[in-house]
């Protein structure tokens, strides 16, 4: 059985580009496969999250919006994709 470390990032109250930078921060201290769960509360965070996610390898594995918090799990890339 592998587990897989999921780290916590809050991201909450924050406006754009700040969850982005945030996610950024974050993700380079961690090591691919590890998943780094984001919340916060800018709806921008829905496309520009996974935007930068996109182009720098590292995968979105669910998104999901309740009242006004959005939570996002991603998993860290290797950042060749």
């Amino acid at each position: 059985m592998v587990f897989v470390s999921t780290h916590q990032l809050d991201a909450r109250r924050l406006l754009c580009p700040m969850p982005v930078i945030r996610v950024q921060d974050a993700i380079a201290a961690l090591t691919p496969g590890e998943v780094l769960e984001v919340t916060c509360t800018d709806p921008g965070a829905l496309n520009d999250v996974p935007a930068w996610c996109r182009i720098n390898g590292h995968r979105i594995l669910a998104t999901v919006q309740q009242d006004e918090e959005i939570v996002i799990r991603i998993e860290v890339g290797d950042g060749n994709d």
